[in-house]
C-alpha cells in the first residue's frame, strides 16, 4: 500500500485545544492519575446541568425524531431562532435565513468552505477561537489576524485591523463575547467595526455563542442589529447557555443586505444539503430552550456559581507573582499573561506541558489561539471555587522554581 500522507491543505490547520498536550494528558490519565481538564468549555463535565424541562423534552421528543429533517433544520426550531434574533434587534430575519447545524462549529466550517477561494483572506481576531483560523485555512483561504489590545481589556485594535485589509479580504470576524479573553465589545466598538466593513465592502461574521453569558449588568449587542445595510452572518447555539454541549445544536443566520451574496448563499445550500441534516432530536428542544434562560441568568449573578468562580480565578491569578489577567465580562475563560522574562519562557506549549506533567492540570497555550507571543495561556474557570483556589496554589508553587533556560 502507498504511504498515506496528510493532505497539503492541512499544513496550516491546528487545534491546540485538543492537540498534543491533551494527548499527553490522556497518557497520564491512563497511568492512573486524575487530570483536571481545563482545556475546553464543557460545563456538564464540572457538574452544571441543563434545565430539567429541557432534558425531559429531549427525552420525550427523541423517539419522534428518527427521520431526516429539511437540510436547513426543523422549521419550528428555525422559526424560534429567527424570532429570538428579531428580539435582539436583528430585523428582517426569517426562518429561511436560518441554518441549524451539529453545533455552531459545523456551520463555521460550512460557511468558510462556501466563502473562500484559494488566496482569499478572512480577518480574524488575535487571540481567536482557533476553529475559525483552521476552517479558513482548510477552505483554501488565508486567515489574517488583527490584534486585540490587552491594555484596552482586549478590544480590537482598529488601526491594526484597517492596515490588514487588502483586495483579497472577504470579511471581518467578530467574536463577541470573545473566546479566549472573555471580552465584551461596546456598542461604539461594534459601530466602528461595522463602519470599517461598510467602507471596504466587506461582509461581517459574528460568533455570538456566549451572548447570554454576560455579567455585571452589562448587555450584549449583536453587530447585525447595528449594520442592517451590511451582509452579516451570525453564529450561535445552545451548547454553552443551556449546558448541552453534547447535544450538538447550533446555527447560523443571514441578515442585512443580501445583494451580491446570492451565489454564496447558494453554495451554503449545496453544502448543507450534502450533509443531509443536523441532529434532529436536539433541534426539537430549541424553541423551548430559547424561552428559558432563568438558570443561565442565575449563575451569572452575584452568588451564582459562574460569577463567584470568575471572581476567585481572577483574584487567584493576579496574586501569583509573574502572572496577571484582565477581568472578563462574559463566557468562562481568562487569558492570563505570564512574565516570560522572569521565567525565561520561549515555548508556551512547553510551559503548559511542563505544568501538566508536574501538577496534572491541563491548560492551553496562548499560541494555540493564534496569539503571536509565548506569553499567555487560557484557563477555563468552570470548576468549583475550591478547585480554582487549589489550581492557584499549584500554579504558584510550580512557578516558584520554573525556568526554561
Amino acid at each position: 500500500m502507498k504511504k498515506l500522507a496528510p493532505a497539503e491543505k492541512l499544513a496550516n490547520v491546528r487545534y491546540e485545544v485538543r492537540g498534543p498536550v491533551l494527548d499527553e494528558a490522556d497518557k497520564i490519565a491512563a497511568a492512573g492519575h486524575k487530570i483536571l481538564q481545563l482545556n475546553t468549555g464543557n460545563p456538564a463535565a464540572f457538574g452544571f446541568s441543563a434545565p430539567q424541562e429541557i432534558l425531559d423534552l429531549f427525552a420525550a421528543e427523541s423517539a419522534k425524531a428518527q427521520a431526516y429533517c429539511p437540510s436547513k433544520g426543523v422549521p419550528e426550531a428555525r422559526r424560534a431562532i429567527a424570532a429570538q434574533m428579531i428580539k435582539k434587534g436583528i430585523q428582517g430575519v426569517t426562518q429561511e435565513d436560518v441554518y441549524v447545524g451539529n453545533g455552531a462549529s459545523e456551520m463555521i466550517t460550512i460557511c468558510m468552505q462556501a466563502l473562500l477561494n484559494p488566496g482569499d483572506e478572512m480577518l480574524i481576531p488575535a487571540p481567536d477561537y482557533p476553529l475559525w483560523t483552521a476552517a479558513a485555512n482548510l477552505a483554501g483561504g488565508k486567515a489574517v489576524h488583527y490584534l486585540c489590545d490587552e491594555q484596552a481589556n482586549w478590544a480590537p485594535d482598529l488601526a491594526d485591523l484597517r492596515s490588514k485589509i487588502t483586495p483579497r479580504t472577504k470579511g471581518i470576524l467578530v467574536i463577541n463575547p470573545n473566546n479566549p479573553t472573555g471580552a465584551l465589545y461596546s456598542k461604539d466598538m461594534l459601530l466602528e467595526l461595522a463602519q470599517i466593513a461598510r467602507e471596504n465592502g466587506l461582509a461581517l461574521f459574528a460568533d455570538e455563542i456566549y451572548d447570554h453569558l454576560v455579567m455585571d449588568g452589562k448587555e450584549h449587542v449583536s453587530i447585525a442589529a447595528l449594520a442592517t445595510d451590511i451582509f452579516t452572518v451570525t453564529f450561535n447555539g445552545l451548547s454553552k447557555s443551556h449546558v448541552i454541549c453534547g447535544y450538538r445544536v447550533g446555527w447560523m443566520a443571514f441578515a442585512g443586505d443580501k445583494t451580491g451574496a446570492e451565489d454564496f448563499i447558494a453554495g451554503v445550500n449545496v453544502l448543507t444539503s450534502m450533509r443531509l441534516c443536523a441532529n434532529v432530536p436536539a433541534q426539537k428542544i430549541v424553541a423551548a430552550a430559547l424561552q428559558n434562560f432563568s438558570e443561565t441568568n442565575a449563575m451569572l449573578q452575584p452568588g451564582g456559581r459562574v460569577y463567584e468562580q470568575r471572581k476567585t480565578i481572577v483574584e487567584t491569578i493576579n496574586a501569583i507573582p509573574g502572572l496577571s489577567t484582565t477581568m472578563p465580562d462574559g463566557a468562562f475563560y481568562i487569558f492570563p499573561k505570564i512574565d516570560i522574562k522572569r521565567f525565561n519562557i520561549s515555548d508556551d506549549r512547553q510551559f503548559v506541558m511542563d505544568f501538566l506533567k508536574a501538577k496534572h492540570v491541563l491548560l492551553v497555550n496562548g499560541r494555540g489561539f493564534n496569539w503571536s507571543e509565548p506569553d499567555h495561556f487560557r484557563i477555563v474557570y468552570l470548576p468549583p471555587v475550591q478547585e480554582l483556589a487549589t489550581l492557584g496554589e499549584k500554579l504558584g508553587s510550580f512557578l516558584e522554581g520554573y525556568s526554561q533556560g
